[in-house]
């Protein structure tokens, strides 16, 4: 099994964005958004935070309950880009200034109750906002792929689909890749394989933009939220380890009183593709 440094702990560790020399990363329970490095937070109030994207300005755009927010950490600047949901789950950008988000029921989650109907919607770069597909299960991970033609997207419970990506983003005919309950995180690599890690899986898959399971990475625990590339050589690959027993008390409403998250560093076998970064106008 490949080496793995545990870099910091927490009680349920998920969104992560690997930008330059800078992780960051947040914990579902304890809230606010995490700086490795300086050991910065912002948004220390903000909790049920699965994704995080960097804007072309610095500030970090962050997903949550109710809204989308953003924080820049270098002037303290705060604000809201946009509202009116019940929670937001992960986040990519488009590679023209705009994003793909998932939607996801977050009131029913912390009651303890199974979430309604998910959705994937897309963002311009002037705040334009459209639905690109509902009545998904539950959304999670989400990549495009090189020449930004598909969409990857992890609909937990379910599978890993993809979907033909056509002008003004509309998105055609879904496939599924790979039947997997569990998928959650989502990462690229630099020839454009998809890896996907699990809430009950102790491993990291590596699929082929077909579905073929191309590679497997062991993992130093029995699940995943979370993975990202990162590093000089985008070989530095980061992920985040929950206990399943954590993942069911969090899908039950119950607290979790144990620090049993890790956010672990390890070398990957391939380089991870460089993140696109969001345009946005704020403040």
């Amino acid at each position: 099994m490949a080496e793995f440094v545990e870099i910091t702990r927490g009680f349920y560790l998920e969104g992560l964005l690997v930008d330059g020399e800078d992780v960051w990363f947040t914990d579902v329970i304890v809230g606010g958004v995490h700086n490795v490095r300086t050991g910065q937070t912002v948004l220390a109030d903000r909790t049920m935070i699965g994704g995080l994207l960097m804007n072309a300005d610095g500030s970090l755009i962050v997903a949550g309950a109710g809204d989308i927010a953003w924080a820049n950490p270098e002037s303290g600047a705060e604000g809201v880009l946009a509202s009116g949901f019940d929670g937001v789950n992960e986040m990519r950008a488009d590679g023209q200034g705009g994003m793909v988000f998932g939607t996801i029921d977050l009131p029913s989650i912390l009651k303890g109750q199974k979430p309604g109907p998910s959705s994937i919607r897309h963002m311009a770069a002037d705040g334009t906002q459209s639905v690109l597909r509902d009545g998904l299960t539950f959304a999670n991970g989400l990549s495009f792929s090189p020449d930004g033609k598909h969409l990857w997207f992890n609909e937990s419970f379910v599978a890993v689909r993809a979907f033909p990506v056509g002008p003004d983003m509309v998105l055609g005919e879904m496939r599924t890749l790979m039947d997997k309950t569990d998928c959650d995180g989502m990462a690229l690599d630099s020839h454009g394989n998809i890896w996907i890690c699990g809430f009950a899986s102790g491993e990291l898959l590596c699929l082929a933009p077909d579905g073929q399971v191309l590679d497997r990475l062991a993992l130093p625990g029995k699940a995943c939220t979370n993975l990202r590339f990162g590093g000089a050589d985008m070989r530095d690959l980061y992920v985040t380890i929950v206990d399943p027993v954590a993942a069911q008390a969090l899908a039950d409403g119950t607290p979790l009183t144990e620090k049993s998250s890790v956010l672990y560093r390890t070398r990957a076998p391939v380089a991870g593709a460089p993140m696109a970064r969001t345009a946005f106008t704020l403040g």
